[in-house]
């Protein structure tokens, strides 16, 4: 006779033996439970190393720490970063670096992709909203690690907080990281900057070092819940100086830096794109086919404030047809939901 207790062990195990089908044929079920473990890990690493950080409070090098216990995470769900111009992240000199934000995955105290370049930057820190510092243990962690949080609402007291954490980032060559774009938008474009991150560069008279994520698009859908394993490239842009520049002169800086991140971004997003290579044509929109050519008209970003570009819908489209196991993509080497079982089974 079964007992209450063997059926609940048996039903334990009939789901642990499950966990592999289900993550390898519902995408939707793959997508959550990536996430899960996601923000799983970094809490549980949160709440190990709050104690290590109450030994230097509120200090930037505590990152280091982080990065170092936190950017495994990134080949459990299937994740590979390749960063480029790691030279100009790796100078030792204070500066604003400024990011295009496409996705939680980039901004959660960037345990992520920054956490995969963290030691590159040695001293840096990251202006983030209020509303991050109540997620705990996340937001206490980040804290004593030095994050800067700002009240978005209240503007004055925000612009009272960054004018405090510029004249220390001079005086101490650190290294802040802004998202100009404010609210994060994975649409396969990069959308109007806000003028903050300038206004700081200019006061301190220290320069501007652009940083540029590829699209997620090609792995990361949350509308659709998809989140297939992907290849994110990370660019390094050359430091652009504000040396003799007033506050006059704002906009044409920021038109300039936007528009070498717009060129870098729809180079490395059409690269990205590229590795899906379709095996035939039936079943698939008409922007994915398109989207393996060189061309440029193909690869065109969108102008401000719109979204579909024909390298965002191709890569919307790749994405889809990997998560359902489409035979219509030849998947990267080592990228599909097969490969990234693998690191999942070791978890169990």
């Amino acid at each position: 006779m079964i007992t209450m207790t063997s059926f609940i062990e048996l039903l334990g195990l009939f789901l642990l033996l499950m966990l592999p089908f289900l993550y390898e044929t519902n995408h939707i079920f793959r997508y959550y439970f990536k996430f899960l473990m996601y923000y799983g890990i970094v809490s549980f690493n949160s709440i190990i190393l709050i104690p290590a950080f109450l030994t230097r409070p509120c200090d930037v090098r505590n990152l280091l720490w982080a990065s170092t216990w936190c950017h495994r995470v990134s080949t459990l769900i299937g994740l590979r970063w390749e960063l480029r111009g790691k030279e100009h992240l790796a100078k030792d000199q204070a500066c604003i670096i400024v990011a295009n934000h496409q996705s939680a995955l980039d901004v959660l105290a960037q345990p992520i992709g920054m956490f995969n370049i963290w030691h590159v930057m040695n001293k840096c820190t990251v202006v983030a909203k209020r509303e991050l510092f109540y997620a705990w243990p996340f937001g206490l962690a980040a804290w004593l690690a030095g994050l800067i949080f700002i009240d978005r609402v209240r503007g004055e007291k925000a612009r009272e907080t960054l004018n405090d954490v510029n004249r220390r980032i001079k005086k101490q060559r650190i290294k802040l990281w802004v998202f100009p774009e404010g609210t994060r938008r994975n649409t396969g474009a990069l959308h109007p900057f806000k003028k903050g991150a300038f206004h700081m560069a200019i006061d301190q008279q220290i320069p501007i070092l652009p940083v540029v994520f590829s699209s997620y698009c090609t792995f990361l859908n949350d509308k659709k819940k998809i989140l297939n394993s992907g290849r994110i490239v990370i660019t390094t842009l050359p430091p652009v100086s504000t040396e003799g520049l007033t506050k006059d002169d704002i906009d044409v800086l920021m038109d300039r830096v936007r528009s070498q991140m717009i060129e870098t971004f729809r180079v490395t997003s059409a690269e990205a794109l590229q590795r899906y290579k379709p095996i035939k044509r039936g079943g698939i929109p008409a922007a994915s086919s398109a989207s393996t050519s060189s061309s440029s008209t193909t690869t065109t970003v969108a102008s401000p404030g719109t979204a579909a570009t024909p390298v965002a819908d191709a890569a919307v489209a790749a994405a889809a047809a990997v998560a359902s196991n489409s035979s219509a993509y030849g998947q990267p080497p080592g990228y599909g939901a097969g490969a990234a079982k693998a690191s999942l089974l070791k978890t169990l």
